[in-house]
């Protein structure tokens, strides 16, 4: 069952910075809004786990090194 303080909190902005990348091209790249770039980058939005394995696979590197599941405010190891 999953806690309401539960979230997944990322680093595509730091990611897509690093690339010199506007929102609209990282999502262009992985085949979604710009909009929804945004929300994900507000941490407002968690993405599908095929989203979030597109954005890992764009900027090659592990799922985990962008995502990482955090439960009740805490990075959980």
């Amino acid at each position: 069952m999953e806690d309401s303080t539960d979230s997944i909190v990322n680093k595509v902005y730091e990611f897509r910075v690093l690339k010199k990348m506007s929102q609209s091209d990282l999502a262009k790249a992985v085949g979604v809004s710009k909009q929804t770039i945004f929300v994900m980058e507000k941490n407002n939005y968690s993405p599908s786990l095929l989203l979030a394995y597109r954005i890992a696979n764009f900027f090659g590197v592990p799922v985990e090194e962008i995502f990482a599941y955090t439960k009740g405010g805490h990075q959980n190891d």
